[in-house]
């Protein structure tokens, strides 16, 4: 292992803020997340200059209030009761980083699949980046479709007709979902500038 030198002046990525801003920025995201749940698209949106999503699970941007307020409607639909239970927060020099579970009730039309009923747990990781000027400027959220869509039809009575029938359109309707182009924005990225360093051999 090479020896870690004594550097006065590390890279910025390795210097996090006073504790005050990070202190301003959780404050920011746990208000975030109350609002959301409250489902008070003003005070939501209020914490973005401009609001901007990116669901990397399904390589989605929503971008602008318009675009986002349509996401908020959209997911509410589908799960009227959308709720969390956070797990962790973490800071970084760029962004809080917040480990929760989202719950919910399959109550309505997601995107093509209809209401199965049932309900979800799933864990997710979502970034929260702010820009130089401490605005927040991207909620980027990670997350598995699979483990979702397979809590929405574990509640499916499959041992009946109409069962096997909401089964079929419930699969139908995620296999149109995952026929969509992934958004050039989330595709053209760069690697980071690790001050000279490799990040190894690809494959």
């Amino acid at each position: 292992m090479p020896a870690i030198p004594a550097d006065p002046s590390p890279p910025a990525r390795f210097t996090l803020p006073a504790e005050a801003v990070l202190r301003a920025r959780e404050e920011l995201v746990l208000d975030h997340f109350r609002d959301e749940v409250l489902q008070d698209w003003d005070a939501t949106l209020s914490t973005f200059p401009h609001p901007h999503y990116e669901l990397i699970a399904q390589m989605l941007v929503h971008d602008g209030d318009s675009a986002v307020r349509g996401y908020y409607h959209d997911t509410r639909v589908a799960f009227p009761d959308q709720d969390h239970e956070l797990i962790a927060f973490r800071h970084s020099a760029d962004a809080v980083i917040v480990e929760f579970w989202l719950r919910g009730t399959h109550r309505g039309m997601l995107g093509k699949i209809p209401p199965t009923g049932s309900s979800h747990r799933t864990r997710m990781t979502a970034y929260f980046l702010f820009d130089e000027h401490e605005n927040l400027v991207t909620e980027r959220v990670y997350f598995d479709q699979l483990t979702v869509l397979r809590q929405l039809i574990a509640g499916i009575d499959k041992r009946k007709p109409a069962g096997l029938l909401k089964l079929a359109r419930v699969l139908r309707g995620a296999l149109s979902a995952a026929g969509s182009k992934p958004d050039p924005r989330l595709l053209n990225t760069t690697e980071p500038d690790l001050g000279g360093r490799d990040a190894g051999p690809r494959p």
